[in-house]
């Protein structure tokens, strides 16, 4: 699957919600740069390959090919939907070219619309991303993000809705730290069941995998053993997401029910890593279009609420261009997340949603 910098991600996050629960969408992030990067040739598609860690366009066509169709299965056991939409101005040419690609290998539909009417293309993008997650993510474009300079708007959605393999089966309230000497009394809910667990010493941290019933879906959650240990583990995220050493245990866990709502303007990040030209008049993507384009914004909204049913999380991600086993018990090991940890949702080797829980 495509590698993209989700490490540097959520390390420039951070620098604005330092003191802030988020939630965003490796996923979605890197669907939407890798339909534009398709598009990209010269000086931009070096960029794009430097600052994005992208492979070749072949290798990451074909992992996003193979993912879009993975997610096209049906469950009834759990949802899980993603898809691609070029919104396109209706006096705007794409390339044949393009077109194909992005529809065999992206998934991605293509509708005309009229950006002059601001308000019309405002809703219609909108109803597009509220009909893909659920209703979840709302008014991800507003009337005056749009003007009639824009050609094209590339925008990816993304949704989740599963029940825990092992449910929780209650909740009460506890106590939560926010720092040593602050607290406060949440909702947390408990279970005890058997698990994926590791601890590591190294890290100083401690790794929980809760699967979601029938599917390969898991969140994993890392609680540093420090009250304040977070800041630790944030300095060096990438051997948290890494494969650990999990071993099958019997875990009784105590962990808060959590609502996240994040959005962004991804421009700003995108621009720390690198990813300069595209926003630039020397942009070149002239694989889209022979007229001249360049990125105006990009834009994800990212939603998730965990309770002791399960999880539902969505994403939307707008890019806008302008000219398991049986166990024997052997002892009961507790995690209590009563502080601030990470957590992610992994699909096979992708990386879903990733956040953070602080209060």
């Amino acid at each position: 699957m495509v590698k993209l910098r989700k490490l540097k991600f959520y390390v420039e996050i951070l620098k604005n919600k330092s003191n802030q629960n988020f939630i965003f969408s490796p996923f979605s992030i890197e669907a939407i740069l890798a339909l534009t990067a398709a598009g990209a040739k010269n000086d931009t598609l070096l960029e794009f390959a430097s600052a994005l860690n992208l492979p070749a366009q072949e290798t990451t066509e074909k992992a996003l090919k193979n993912f879009f169709t993975l997610l096209k299965q049906k469950s009834h056991d759990y949802q899980l939907s993603s898809a691609n939409k070029l919104f396109v101005n209706n006096d705007f040419q794409i390339l044949d070219s393009f077109k194909k690609r992005a529809i065999e290998n992206y998934d991605a539909d293509i509708e005309n619309v009229d950006f002059a009417k601001e308000v019309e293309a405002a809703q219609k993008i909108n109803r597009w991303v509220e009909e893909h997650t659920n209703n979840k993510i709302r008014n991800i474009i507003q009337p005056d993000d749009i003007n009639d300079s824009i050609r094209l708007l590339l925008v990816n959605a993304l949704h989740f809705k599963g029940t825990w393999e092992k449910m929780f089966l209650y909740v009460n309230k506890g106590t939560y730290y926010i720092t040593k000497t602050n607290t406060k009394e949440v909702d947390m809910m408990h279970v005890e069941d058997g698990f994926m667990y590791y601890e590591s010493p190294t890290l100083k941290a401690k790794f929980l995998e809760l699967p979601y019933y029938n599917s390969h879906i898991t969140m994993t959650i890392v609680l540093a053993d420090e009250i304040e240990g977070l800041a630790a583990l944030e300095k060096d995220i990438y051997p948290l997401l890494k494969p650990q050493r999990f071993k099958y245990e019997h875990v009784s866990v105590t962990l808060p029910s959590f609502f996240v709502n994040s959005n962004y303007n991804l421009r700003p990040i995108l621009e720390r890593l690198g990813l300069k030209k595209v926003f630039s008049d020397s942009a070149d993507l002239s694989g889209i279009s022979s007229e001249p384009l360049k990125v105006f914004a990009v834009i994800q909204k990212a939603f998730i609420n965990v309770t002791k049913f399960g999880t539902e999380a969505a994403a939307s991600t707008a890019l806008t261009a302008v000219f398991r086993q049986g166990f024997l018990i052997e002892e009961t090991i507790y995690l209590v997340a009563n502080h601030s940890y990470i957590y992610f949702m992994r699909m096979t080797e992708v990386i879903l949603f990733l956040g953070r829980w602080m209060t």
